[in-house]
């Protein structure tokens, strides 16, 4: 049995706001840069891009799907939005489930227009897991704490949201703004394998698996990415692995349109109108989270595998020249001198010796080591923008800078979390 990066959510190009270039050659070769083995087929539910995925993809053997280089492996899969804005993660057997599951669905959304990669269905999320079960798929919550569209922001549990269906719920994906370790402040969330995926709406690297997961599979298939959320006891699962959650672009509770932050109380007393713009502000993730929260401190059940907190190379690139856009020329040529050295990005984060990174640019590990060692501030995102990290090249330069921060009122929640070298 072998372990494999998995990203399993993202959009191709007839879902909005999604690059032109998120095609399946194109998302299987940057996959295999940044280091994944299993992508998610995306959007399976729309006509044309199923007839592009049939093009591009090969069931090499019984519900093992690859690209046509044979170096990607695929899981059938997709996204939906249901009656109360609620997304879901949809994972199926093989395409002619999909093309069930497809026609059980028609009449209740969007299935046929051009840009309806995430259909909006006029059905409740128990009548859509009612259909999915009824192909032999399984259907678990999207970026689960995000306002507007994650469940936790119109349900107080999986079983309010899914009634009768609950019981078929194996997984809760977490979306960029949560981790394992906020996710388990919830009791209810203890029976549940978590994913964490990127939401890639761009094949290049700072966006494809920005978030992963590490399962162990003899096939990346459909049964065995069951298996592996369901048998609990096997720890299939070996790894989450993703942005910290102060980056995300809903961690903290702030205005929508100035992104000025707010505590929970302040928002209520404003009436969750922003003082500055008059703006709506949006409940974060973390203030929601909290107000589910069974436990008061970090608490996991057995089965629970480590989260580990990633900036992409891309990033920590730009922040080591200190240059403005992350896609400038110094960026990616430093970028695909690293990883052609190395293999792919993820060998650069986390595992290929510093002394060796060094050896092509001593600023660039100097930076890795300091990520490596934990020395990363934030100013924490809310409203709708990324938070912003800042990497400090020592223990002391990460005290100081953070109690500037401090002093200048810009949350950094110092968890108690593991380092890279702790992995």
């Amino acid at each position: 049995m072998k372990e494999y990066n998995a990203d399993l959510q993202m959009h191709g190009i007839y879902a909005g706001g999604v690059s032109k270039n998120m095609l399946i050659p194109i998302m299987a070769n940057q996959a295999r840069l940044k280091g994944l083995d299993v992508l998610v087929t995306a959007d399976v539910f729309h006509a044309k891009w199923m007839e592009h995925l049939k093009q591009n993809i090969t069931e090499t053997e019984n519900n093992v799907f690859m690209d046509k280089a044979e170096k990607t492996f695929f899981i059938v899969g997709g996204e939906v939005e249901d009656n109360k804005r609620v997304h879901h993660l949809i994972y199926l057997p093989d395409f002619s489930a999909a093309e069930q599951l497809r026609e059980k669905l028609r009449g209740f959304g969007s299935l046929d227009c051009i840009m309806c990669g995430r259909p909006k269905l006029r059905l409740s999320a128990e009548s859509i897991a009612e259909k999915v079960d009824e192909v032999g798929g399984i259907i678990g919550p999207a970026h689960s704490f995000t306002p507007y569209t994650g469940m936790y922001a119109h349900w107080n549990s999986v079983k309010e949201a899914y009634g009768a269906m609950a019981g078929k719920i194996f997984f809760i994906e977490l979306g960029l703004s949560a981790d394992s370790y906020f996710a388990d402040l919830i009791e209810e969330n203890h029976k549940y394998s978590f994913l964490s995926s990127s939401d890639a709406h761009s094949p290049w690297p700072n966006r494809i698996g920005r978030e992963f997961n590490r399962i162990k599979m003899n096939k990346p298939s459909f049964g065995n990415l069951v298996k592996a959320l369901k048998e609990h006891e096997e720890k299939f699962i070996t790894l989450n692995a993703g942005l910290d959650p102060r980056e995300g672009k809903y961690h903290r509770t702030a205005c929508n349109s100035c992104f000025a932050k707010y505590s929970v109380q302040q928002a209520e007393r404003f009436k969750w109108k922003c003082v500055a713009c008059k703006g709506e502000i949006k409940k974060g993730v973390k203030d929601r989270i909290l107000e589910l929260a069974t436990f008061s401190s970090e608490t996991h059940p057995s089965f629970r595998p480590n989260y580990l907190h990633l900036l992409p190379l891309a990033e920590i690139i730009q922040i080591a020249f200190d240059v403005k856009q992350v896609n400038s020329q110094k960026v990616q040529s430093s970028w695909k001198d690293l990883v052609e050295r190395f293999g792919n990005e993820i060998n650069v984060l986390v595992d290929v010796p510093v002394i060796e990174i060094a050896e092509i640019d001593k600023i660039i590990a100097q930076k890795i080591e300091a990520f490596r060692n934990g020395f990363v501030l934030y100013d924490a995102g809310g409203g709708g923008k990324y938070g912003t990290p800042f990497i400090c090249n020592s223990a002391e330069e990460f005290e100081r800078k953070n109690m500037e921060m401090e002093n200048a009122g810009k949350e950094n929640e110092i968890k108690n979390q593991r380092t890279l070298k702790e992995y």
